[in-house]
């Protein structure tokens, strides 16, 4: 069974947009069928308001953003917010407010991994205040869980 995986904004753009080394394992991983990438209505949302946002060397133009929004919809699986929303696992509030959707979108597909970049989001993971069934991560966090060569 693959494991079942949400990516923050920031992991799409690196991803999508920057072709970032530091994701390499994520892509291994979701090309052989090892893993499983779900995204839900918000946080694609997010991800098509950052693809308009100037970056600083070349801003995205539209038909950009389109084949990055398409890539995105091959990768992923949606949940449409119809998942088991276990109260048995009731989740962490996030300090940014923002961020609680991707804590969401995790605990109602089951993930198995949270990949983030986001410091409010990874410091979360370091608190451990509540724990949840899914594990948060950084992208090279990931990547040693499967035992793969730092990027």
């Amino acid at each position: 069974m693959p494991l079942r995986l949400v990516l923050d904004t920031n992991v799409w753009l690196d991803w999508l947009v920057f072709q970032d080394p530091g994701i390499a394992a994520i892509k291994t991983a979701v090309a052989s069928g090892q893993a499983e990438i779900f995204i839900g209505p918000a946080c694609a949302q997010e991800l098509e308001r950052a693809l308009t946002y100037p970056l600083p060397k070349n801003p995205l133009d539209a038909a950009t953003q389109a084949a990055c929004l398409a890539e995105c919809r091959r990768l992923a699986r949606t949940n449409e917010g119809g998942g088991t929303k276990d109260e048995t696992y009731p989740l962490p509030t996030c300090r940014d407010p923002d961020d609680q959707k991707f804590l969401e979108l995790a605990r109602d597909c089951s993930a198995d991994f949270l990949v983030t970049k986001d410091r409010a989001l990874l410091e979360l993971a370091r608190r451990k205040a509540r724990p949840t069934p899914f594990r948060i991560v950084t992208p090279q966090q990931f990547a040693d869980t499967l035992g793969a060569k730092p990027a």
